[in-house]
């Protein structure tokens, strides 16, 4: 009989689609990265992932034609559970997995964005694998993964291995088919700053907003932790993306708080995920 602590596991494992046998974490090479990146240290634990993987999506959707491509080509209202799963596997197996499992996911999601084309209200035609938009989806995430690993598990980040995350991810951009890529702090932050003007707020960007914050847990008994997830997403955002928004959050000290004793919980009972697995994999202890 499973305890306390593999039932919780489990569930997770669930959430995410870990062991579903789509990404192979325990076999080939050390991957694009390898143990000692700043890559498998930022997106090694499970809490601050969740909720900069929230961050990024509220960010993605400012973009007009990101949000068309979800409004327009995918069942995000129907299936959040999947999009989440599928997301999670391409983060673990391009970070984690082997160099022909990253190239593999790689090659999927390219030959997905070749066929999502549309036009947006005003008339303007949008491509998934325009290069300036894969930018701007990339930057969104990874941004958001660097500041909930910052906030939740190393306030005392360097500069420098920042700078090396940001360097080492730019190349799944740039395999993606993304340029003008930022490789470190100094250029994420002038990145940001030009492409504000391109972002904004409209009623279609407030309908899929709300249905990410409103999004059921799958699993009742992380209904707790899903919703301190959602909030603490909300709280990451830089203040002028959240007014965008027009999000409020319960007060702040009271989120941190929460996810510190949360994130806790769940680094004891995450004995077997992606980054342990891939250590595994490469002989390297945990």
């Amino acid at each position: 009989m499973l305890d306390v602590r593999d039932r919780l596991q489990a569930r997770i494992h669930r959430l995410v689609g870990f062991g579903s046998g789509e990404i192979d974490l325990d076999h080939g090479d050390a991957g694009l990265f390898g143990p000692e990146s700043a890559a498998w240290t930022v997106h090694g634990d499970f809490t601050a992932m969740m909720i900069g993987g929230v961050a990024a999506l509220l960010m993605q959707m400012l973009h007009p034609a990101a949000l068309a491509g979800v409004l327009g080509h995918s069942n995000f209202r129907q299936d959040m559970p999947g999009r989440l799963r599928r997301t999670a596997q391409f983060v673990a197996g391009t970070t984690y997995g082997s160099t022909e499992q990253a190239e593999a996911l790689i090659a999927r999601v390219r030959a997905i964005h070749a066929r999502v084309r549309g036009t947006l209200p005003d008339g303007t035609r949008y491509a998934a694998d325009d290069p300036a938009l894969l930018t701007w989806v990339h930057v969104a995430e990874m941004s958001s993964f660097l500041a909930a690993h910052i906030r939740y598990c190393d306030p005392a980040f360097p500069l420098a291995e920042q700078d090396r995350y940001l360097a080492e991810v730019a190349a799944i951009a740039e395999r993606l088919g993304a340029t003008g890529v930022p490789r470190d702090r100094a250029g994420l932050d002038a990145y940001m700053l030009a492409v504000r003007p391109q972002l904004r707020a409209s009623a279609r960007m407030h309908e899929v907003a709300r249905a990410l914050l409103s999004q059921p847990s799958p699993s009742p008994a992380l209904a707790p932790f899903g919703r301190m997830m959602l909030e603490a997403g909300v709280d990451l955002l830089p203040d002028w993306a959240r007014a965008l928004h027009d999000l409020r959050t319960p007060p702040r000290p009271v989120i941190r708080a929460g996810v510190r004793g949360v994130g806790q919980v769940m680094r004891w009972a995450l004995r077997d995920g992606s980054a342990s697995r891939a250590r595994r994999r490469v002989g390297v202890a945990a």
